[in-house]
């Protein structure tokens, strides 16, 4: 019997700065990563659908394109983890990118011990959803994947960031009852942040654009005044 050599994780570092770009891919390739560069955003978003990374990790402040807008355009397309490096003094930056997509981010100067940290906690999240043996649910049109990631809609495959596909997961679970704000950011951002409350409202506005036939008005994900969301079949 042939053994199964399992597939290396592929990372993807996106920073202007060559000291930190060089040292980041030492550091990840040394800890059994393949490791894929870009010194701008514009070559990050061509990257990002050209190598099928399972990880990307981008700077905020890049030439061409920065990592907000990279983060804009990547997540048109690609559910892909991003983890942004940012400055300490960033910090409407990093609000802003956690609604645009992001996954979490890391603040500069970091030590390597927590930025290695950050990205095996990342990337055994990944692999904790692929493995979850979760049963599909089919429901008014939708058929949402947990085991692959995946999600159909009226029989096209629709692309999720990884909070809009865990934020539809969580509604349709509890399909047909009410789930607070509070709950959705506790089971799918799982921090508090100043603004959590608009942050929730931009992903159930995205996802509505995503799976609903009129987002302006939706009959599956119902806003329940003062309370919550609902998903209504």
């Amino acid at each position: 019997m042939v053994a199964t050599v399992p597939k290396l994780k592929k990372i993807l570092i996106v920073d202007d700065e060559s000291a930190i770009l060089q040292t980041l891919r030492f550091n990840l390739e040394r800890n059994g990563y393949t490791v894929a560069t870009a010194g701008d955003g514009r070559t990050a978003v061509a990257l990002a659908g050209s190598e099928n990374p399972d990880l990307i990790i981008m700077d905020i402040m890049l030439p061409v394109l920065d990592g907000i807008e990279a983060c804009r355009e990547i997540r048109k397309t690609s559910g892909v983890p991003i983890i942004m490096l940012t400055a300490r003094d960033q910090e409407i930056d990093k609000v802003l990118a956690l609604e645009l997509g992001a996954d979490d981010y890391v603040t500069k100067p970091f030590s390597l011990h927590e930025f290695l940290a950050r990205v095996k906690a990342r990337l055994r999240r990944q692999n904790g959803d692929a493995s979850g043996r979760s049963d599909a649910i089919s429901v008014s049109g939708l058929v949402l994947d947990p085991s692959r990631q995946s999600l159909m809609v009226r029989d096209k495959a629709v692309a999720l960031a990884p909070k809009e596909f865990n934020l539809l997961h969580v509604l349709l679970e509890n399909r047909g009852r009410v789930v607070t704000r509070q709950t959705l950011l506790d089971k799918v951002w799982g921090y508090d942040f100043e603004g959590e409350h608009q942050t929730i409202s931009v992903h159930v506005r995205w996802l509505r654009e995503k799976i609903e036939i009129d987002p302006n008005n939706p009959a599956h994900i119902i806003t329940v005044r003062s309370r919550g969301y609902m998903f209504k079949e």
